[in-house]
């Protein structure tokens, strides 16, 4: 391990076994039945019928296979990639939860992991029970772990509920703990997993900006998200992992951008359309965006000046009568918010609370040339966060208008209202809402 290295993973594999490895389990029921059923099946066997059972398939597949890493102290590596790619099982493996098949991990300092929901908390002790539970698992002393205790709980704001049994903390409550117990018993190496999805969005802020703290104090944090601007504004460092190897390797802002150019499709072109792969636990939450252009013609290309249709479904039913929905628009590889808009403040739209879809009319966008994203978020007047989306959709803008002397118009990227106008609707109807 060279000079610094606190993490040096060299030819790590995971293999798994898929599919039914060994027999079902049997009765002793059947297993009588099926002795005293022998010999007549045997004796149709030297009758020459075909009895026998196709026998049962066993296969294999790497999680992880022939990966080669080294993180310094007080990096902060984002790890990315899609869904099944190995990103949580090589945090697994560097939290001894899982055993790996072949290779070797040298790790130097305590480890401290939020991996999922829950794990290492019991749900039948208080929230204070398990703040001392989870410190110990983690190594530390009693009086190390009373001394954050005021901190981890403030943090957690869950100051009310501590000696509440955890089986009835909800979802977002226990991540919240579960965070607040991780990022302050001060453990050398910190991994944190896709888990904070189920946060709200201040809580999310909080928890990004703990991670710069753990960083700036000398501790390494290892971050999978599928969030990009998280992992931009987060990291230096960023691990693209693909079918349990590594695709990828560097300085975030060039991974990430080879990372999302893999979604191009064969003739250049992102996807136009995009469906939820990992909804979150909530009452109401965006399945599908696409994007259009004026003429309602599905593409992801657009030029300066260009009218753009965002065209969003929503599956569930809002808490209350009515909820708003925030769009904006992010520049790739930068992370700067270039523009946003709302239904609730600019245009004062009540959209209700079974609404299906929704239709924002934008344009004519004043963007050059370059690729965006749009993050969506939704909720109920500003007090309930029902979802967040980020990157949800990804476009680009090809082309710039060049004014009479010959230059193209350009933007400098401060942040712009993009007006627009809405319609929204139940089920496939789609009424006009122009004229609000």
């Amino acid at each position: 391990m060279t000079n610094n290295a606190v993490i040096q993973v060299a030819g790590l594999g995971k293999l798994y076994h898929i599919g039914p490895s060994q027999d079902r389990y049997r009765t002793f029921r059947e297993a009588i039945v099926e002795s005293l059923a022998a010999p007549w099946r045997l004796a149709r066997g030297a009758l020459g019928s075909d009895t026998h059972q196709a026998p049962s398939v066993d296969s294999t597949i790497w999680a992880l296979k022939d990966v080669n890493l080294e993180v310094q102290q007080g990096d902060i590596l984002g790890i990315i990639g899609r869904n099944g790619a190995g990103k949580s099982t090589l945090l697994k493996i560097l939290s001894r939860i899982t055993e790996p098949t072949c290779g070797r991990v040298e790790l130097q300092g305590r480890v401290g992991s939020l991996l999922e929901v829950g794990t290492g908390f019991h749900p039948e002790l208080t929230g204070r029970e398990n703040i001392f539970l989870n410190g110990a698992i983690l190594g530390m002393r009693r009086r190390e772990i009373q001394s954050k205790f005021e901190e981890i709980v403030e943090f957690a704001e869950i100051g009310k509920f501590i000696d509440t049994p955890l089986k009835r903390y909800s979802t977002g409550m226990g991540t919240r703990l579960a965070f607040a117990v991780a990022a302050h018993l001060e453990p050398e190496i910190l991994l944190v997993d896709e888990v904070l999805a189920v946060g709200d969005m201040g809580f999310r802020k909080k928890c990004l900006g703990k991670m710069k703290d753990v960083s700036r104090e000398g501790r390494t944090v290892l971050f999978v998200s599928h969030e990009m601007n998280a992992i931009r504004r987060l990291c230096l460092k960023a691990l693209w992992l693909e079918d349990g190897q590594i695709k990828g390797l560097g300085e975030v802002q060039d991974v990430i951008r080879q990372y999302e150019d893999s979604f191009l499709g064969p003739d250049g072109l992102r996807s136009a359309l995009v469906e939820r792969t990992n909804p979150p636990h909530s009452q109401k939450w965006f399945s599908l965006v696409s994007l259009s252009n004026g003429l309602g013609v599905p593409t992801t290309s657009f030029k300066y000046g260009d009218v753009l249709h965002l065209n969003i479904e929503m599956h569930g039913c809002a808490p209350r009568g009515y909820h708003f929905i925030d769009w904006a628009i992010y520049e790739r590889g930068q992370g700067n918010r270039v523009g946003w808009g709302n239904t609730c403040t600019q245009k004062s739209i009540e959209i209700p609370s079974d609404c299906k879809k929704v239709v924002f009319c934008i344009g004519p966008i004043p963007l050059t040339k370059g690729t965006f994203s749009f993050s969506l978020a939704m909720g109920v007047a500003r007090v309930i966060d029902l979802d967040y989306w980020p990157d949800a959709i990804t476009f680009e803008v090809s082309e710039c208008i060049p004014d009479d002397n010959g230059y193209e118009y350009t933007t400098n990227f401060s942040p712009i209202y993009i007006d627009y106008c809405l319609t929204f609707g139940m089920g496939n109807n789609l009424p006009s809402n122009k004229d609000q």
